[in-house]
């Protein structure tokens, strides 16, 4: 019994260290941040419920992110069956407070409202590999998909964006 309390301690602490990333891949699945602190909250609740379940050698931050992935899908699943849910609009999502100035507070909702349109699988790809960092590899593991579909949902989501780039710098050389 003790070995089983110092692992779950172990994990609470692992946890810990990772809560900021695991919110930011919660608000990445859900769209609005009170949605992301629930499914943040939920998924922290049922890595310490499943600590047994964790295999000491395997990466935690998928382990925990595979979990919170799989409790939005039943969540979205559970709503669709409910009421037809979907995800909430991007001009509505609320992006974490920052001591930046405004300019670049107003930048940071151009990108996020910009990410948060492209499709879900296109979204959460971006957000694995650009913001946290996953290898491709990595990412396509957590996802269970090929490594070529990451990087075709890549490819997608960077032209997407960029369509929307050259309207802001054209705005950008008429007005100097």
């Amino acid at each position: 019994m003790i070995g089983k309390k110092a692992a779950r301690a172990r994990l609470a602490q692992e946890i810990q260290q990772l809560h900021a990333r695991l919110w930011r891949y919660c608000l990445a699945l859900t769209g609005e941040r009170a949605s992301a602190e629930d499914l943040c909250q939920s998924a922290c609740l049922r890595a310490l419920e499943k600590s047994d379940q964790f295999q000491a050698g395997s990466t935690f931050d998928r382990w925990i992110f595979r979990i919170a992935r799989n409790l939005w899908f039943n969540q979205l699943r559970a709503e669709k069956v409910r009421r037809g849910g979907g995800l909430v609009a991007s001009e509505d999502i609320a992006a974490p407070e920052s001591n930046s100035d405004a300019e670049t507070n107003i930048f940071h909702a151009e990108v996020l409202r910009a990410v948060m349109a492209l499709p879900e699988a296109q979204r959460i790809t971006v957000f694995l590999v650009y913001v946290e960092g996953f290898s491709y590899k990595e990412a396509a593991e957590h996802l269970q998909i090929p490594i070529g579909t990451v990087m075709s949902r890549l490819a997608a989501a960077r032209s997407k964006l960029a369509a929307l780039a050259p309207h802001k710098d054209a705005a950008a050389r008429r007005s100097v």
